[in-house]
């Protein structure tokens, strides 16, 4: 078999996140997952205990592992003991850091080289970055294990220059590896070239002040009571970080307009639900060592056809082609954001452009790309 063979190295992908979870990180990992197994990897994903009965329908093995999915210290040991104890195996193998959780396990056990893989490769999203460099150990620990690591890979040019501000030794070493849609992704395309009277937008994220759902409804009560007349806003998501979901909930009953906290919803419904809307936002910002470091959401958004609205922010700006499939506003600059709102929502010629756009744009990149950039054209001797 030739060195440099996809199959010839069994990958290993630790995380903290993962099926049933709906989160970026989940998904990234089960279509990473996906990915190498088609071009031939043996594939186990090492996740935290839960909901299993979807395990075996998976391409690739998945090993449940008695951890919270937090990235507190018990989490950090249950990880890390789980290495220990395959560490045979992993001598012999691809180890893939797919988040924070694992990278903080490993930065304690890179110091025994007898717990290294034959390779590592560690995955960095964006806020971790700003965490561990905010902290002069865990600084310290990360920057060895980059070090130490054979690849680094990221998901957006902002994630890239992040990484290399704060971690300089990580140049010559990181690849640039767009998400993708998901591999069994199918968008029901609703002709909107006749508009609705009425309106719709869909806003999906995780209720936290880094999502900016507030914000957005704060853009929408500043256009016109005309304007206003002729929208309906649907929220999809769940959390109360700091009882932000409690102000989203006042803010909600007090807007002139219908406002939809949908919660957490099936794939089923969701589908309805982009189905049915004309527009998206999603209003991400910068919220302390936190910051949108891609977002697979926007993806998902532009392959319904829907133009996307969002805060020109972190890696946003990989996933929205600004004036080309959506509109970006100066998170700074709040009257920004309403404009970009007044133009869309009286432009139905402009919105059904964007969508058409956003189609092509978000088929750019797949799964199968991103695992032969991950794993593939090692030197192995």
């Amino acid at each position: 078999m030739p060195a440099n063979s996809p199959s010839q190295l069994p990958v290993y992908l630790l995380t903290h996140e993962f099926h049933p979870s709906k989160g970026g990180i989940a998904t990234f990992v089960e279509e990473l997952a996906r990915g190498s197994a088609a071009i031939g990897h043996d594939v186990e994903v090492w996740a935290p205990r839960g909901d299993t009965q979807h395990d075996q329908q998976f391409p690739f093995s998945v090993r449940r592992i008695d951890l919270k999915g937090s990235h507190d210290l018990s989490c950090q040991v249950a990880m890390a003991r789980r290495i220990i104890r395959q560490h045979k195996k992993l001598k012999n193998g691809i180890l893939h850091l797919c988040e924070p959780g694992p990278i903080l396990a490993m930065s304690y056990l890179q110091f025994f080289e007898r717990f290294m893989p034959r390779k590592l490769v560690i995955t960095f999203h964006g806020s971790e970055i700003l965490r561990f460099a905010a902290n002069p150990f865990r600084k310290f620990l990360v920057n060895q294990l980059i070090q130490r690591a054979d690849r680094l890979t990221v998901l957006s040019e902002y994630t890239q220059n992040l990484l290399e501000e704060k971690f300089p030794n990580s140049r010559n070493k990181t690849l640039l590896t767009p998400g993708a849609l998901r591999e069994n992704f199918v968008a029901h395309h609703r002709d909107r070239s006749t508009p609705h009277t009425t309106v719709n937008i869909l806003s999906v994220g995780r209720i936290h002040p880094r999502k900016g759902q507030l914000l957005l409804i704060e853009a929408l009560n500043k256009l016109s009571l005309e304007l206003q007349s002729r929208i309906h806003l649907r929220i999809v998501g769940t959390g109360n970080k700091h009882g932000y979901g409690d102000r989203l909930r006042h803010a909600a009953k007090k807007s002139a307009f219908p406002v939809d906290l949908c919660g957490e919803v099936t794939r089923q419904e969701l589908q309805d639900l982009y189905t049915e809307a004309d527009l998206f936002a999603l209003t991400s910002t910068p919220h302390k060592h936190s910051v949108e470091g891609f977002g697979l959401v926007y993806l998902e958004a532009a392959a319904h056809g829907l133009p996307v609205i969002a805060h020109k922010t972190g890696g946003v700006s990989c996933a929205v082609n600004d004036k080309v499939n959506g509109l970006l506003a100066d998170p700074k600059h709040p009257e920004q954001l309403t404009a970009a709102f007044e133009r869309l929502i009286s432009d139905p010629q402009l919105r059904d452009t964007m969508g058409k756009n956003g189609r092509q744009h978000a088929t750019r990149s797949n799964w199968t790309q991103a695992a032969k950039a991950h794993f593939e054209n090692w030197n192995l001797d």
